[in-house]
């Protein structure tokens, strides 16, 4: 199978979806793979290390687009939109409760669009989700701690306090990947943590691997608020796959926290579950409202981009693998590709898209 790696083109996007062993391992089981001049650069991958490892490199997008199979980190954007093909098939990450433009091109293009964030095990893990996930759930708590400096627009309070001072107040909405990274590395820096969920079984195990060392209160609206008004930093930390995040933060709770309180809403991909949360950019990662600090950057993994890379590939390769090696459709008799799956032949195939989209759902036929 070909296979294209293009350069990312979000903004401040430094990733890319395949590191050199990855193209190696994909070379190695006799797949070509075409990679878009300086796309690793970002991620310190330069094309020397592609060539390496037995991938071509191509001098455009177009070129890298030209595959059998199309990965990429981040969702395609209008200046990429062109490039789809019919028959062909997308890998990427698509945040679909936002992306109403995109879904449009992808079915009306009748591209096959595999989704990092729906592709769910039977235990429902998301294997493709879950390496961002934790990067993500990791950097809240050190982008938050960053906002909460006062030359940031924040109160001026250190998470972990000094003796003779308190330490701040950390609250995750949300105990799955994300937030329980989150709580490890808020623990980590000193922080009083607590953590919101509905599952009770979530809590029941931050509990027991803490030791009491964070609180867990069962997430309703009362809850909620009395937590939020007292926290110096949330974090929103909360995902139901392919659909929009629930909105657990009103605009008027936020209006109730101290000024210079900060707000990391790390769900913003889909959609946001802080009411006054919006996208930013790692250019211009912060805004105030309501005299809260909200950090709503949309690929915050991008920050670190290097580790970001090593384990995106670590968690597709064994995915890519087998599409590759099996082809489309076969790969979609598994029935953990066809969670993945969100559009074929011009149909949304996956159920919670579908809602999300407004769009009927109509299963994968062959």
């Amino acid at each position: 199978m070909k296979i294209g790696v293009p350069k990312e083109v979000k903004t401040l996007e430094f990733r890319v979806s395949v590191t050199p062993a990855g193209a190696a391992a994909l070379v190695a089981r006799g797949h070509q793979v075409l990679v878009q001049a300086s796309a690793g650069d970002g991620a310190g991958f330069n094309d020397g290390a592609y060539r390496e490892a037995g991938a071509q490199i191509v001098a455009t997008a177009g070129e890298a687009w030209a595959a059998d199979l199309v990965i990429k980190v981040k969702e395609p954007i209008a200046s990429e939109f062109a490039f789809f093909a019919p028959a062909s098939c997308c890998l990427p990450t698509f945040t679909w409760p936002r992306r109403g433009e995109l879904a449009h091109e992808l079915l009306a293009r009748e591209v096959s669009a595999i989704s990092y964030e729906t592709l769910q095990l039977a235990t429902g893990e998301l294997p493709l989700l879950l390496p961002m996930s934790a990067i993500a759930g990791r950097l809240s708590v050190q982008e938050g701690a960053w906002a909460l400096e006062k030359a940031h627009g924040g109160k001026g309070v250190l998470l972990g306090g000094v003796p003779g001072v308190k330490r701040a107040n950390v609250v995750i909405l949300g105990g799955g990947v994300v937030g329980s990274h989150a709580a490890r590395i808020a623990l980590g820096m000193g922080a009083n943590v607590t953590v919101l969920d509905i599952n009770t079984k979530t809590l029941g195990y931050l509990d027991d691997i803490y030791q009491g060392g964070l609180h867990t209160l069962y997430s309703d609206s009362a809850s909620i608020a009395a937590a939020v008004k007292q926290a110096d930093l949330v974090i929103g930390a909360v995902l139901v796959a392919g659909a929009k995040a629930p909105n657990l933060v009103s605009k008027e709770l936020v209006a109730q926290m101290e000024p210079g309180s900060v707000i990391v809403d790390v769900a913003i991909d889909q959609g946001g579950c802080i009411e006054t949360a919006r996208p930013t950019t790692h250019q211009t990662p912060t805004y105030v409202e309501h005299g809260v600090v909200h950090y709503c950057v949309t690929n915050m993994p991008g920050a670190v981009a290097r580790t970001s890379t090593m384990a995106l590939t670590n968690a597709t390769i064994p995915y890519v693998l087998r599409l590759a090696d099996r082809g489309f459709a076969s790969a979609m008799s598994d029935a953990v590709f066809l969670t993945g799956l969100n559009t074929h032949r011009g149909k949304v195939t996956h159920a919670a898209v579908a809602a999300a989209l407004g769009q009927p759902h109509v299963p994968f036929s062959n």
